[in-house]
């Protein structure tokens, strides 16, 4: 396969790489891409089975994912960046500066959660009822924006996802629960640079999401602290799910921040 739709802007070192979540394509850093591109090279890219990537779901997975974002990175020659990835994408940054430690200097984690091990039946089941998938990512999508988002640009991303291929959403959303089972924490334990997670929601055991407050923590914040000592973490509070778009400015302070500190 040619390598993955990617879009270079900018100039600059260090690069930096903003990888997608589920569902979800490269143009939703585009305020972190025009605020950035001026003093950094800028490389956003599509995943496999999204935006303009075409793929089967027989060869996605979050390792595959991981390697084809350094194989962009490496037919660039870029030197090492900053890995910037969100929800999903979170899983799949910390796989490329797993596999490519020469091309990573510090790695972003925008809104990354943990999914405990009975996510998968409960997936399964809602995948078995009638245009199942369909339901379970429009209610998805749809509580990840609050009150405060631009409706207009919440509705575009839950429209969006629903065009998802099935097989790769049912592929993917299974895959993830499966690398948060069993690979996740271990992995977080191999990084050995400089890392920030932008923290804006957590989820209940129910599966609710609700914003964060300044001063609150989560068990994907708890776990994320002890598996990589030193993290920096900038919570974001009264924000949905896409800081991005719904805090874009606070958002690119938070980047630049972690920029300068390296």
């Amino acid at each position: 396969m040619p390598l993955i739709h990617h879009v270079v802007t900018g100039s600059g070192d260090p690069p930096i790489v903003f990888v997608h979540g589920f569902a979800c394509g490269q143009s939703d850093w585009a305020a972190q891409t025009a605020h950035l591109s001026p003093r950094h090279r800028i490389v956003a890219v599509d995943l496999r089975g999204h935006g303009m990537t075409p793929g089967d779901a027989v060869d996605c997975s979050l390792e595959r994912y991981g390697a084809d974002v350094v194989e962009v990175m490496r037919a660039l020659a870029l030197p090492p960046a900053v890995l910037v990835g969100h929800s999903m994408g979170c899983r799949v940054v910390l796989e490329a500066a797993l596999q490519a430690p020469e091309h990573t200097a510090g790695v972003i984690f925008a809104d990354g959660s943990q999914f405990a091990p009975e996510m998968a039946e409960v997936m399964r089941q809602r995948f078995a009822a009638p245009d199942g998938f369909a339901a379970m990512t429009g209610g998805m999508f749809t509580d990840m924006f609050t009150a405060g988002s631009d409706a207009a640009v919440a509705a575009a991303v839950v429209a969006r996802a629903g065009r998802l291929p099935p097989a790769i959403g049912q592929k993917m959303l299974l895959d993830i629960v499966r690398y948060d089972v069993g690979r996740l924490t271990s992995a977080l334990g191999c990084l050995r640079v400089p890392a920030l997670a932008i923290q804006t929601t957590t989820r209940g055991a129910d599966g609710v999401r609700a914003s964060l407050a300044a001063d609150q923590s989560s068990p994907y914040l708890d776990m994320l602290r002890a598996a990589v000592p030193g993290v920096r973490v900038e919570i974001i509070e009264s924000t949905g799910h896409f800081p991005q778009l719904d805090a874009p400015a606070r958002t690119n302070a938070a980047i630049e921040s972690f920029l300068n500190a390296l």
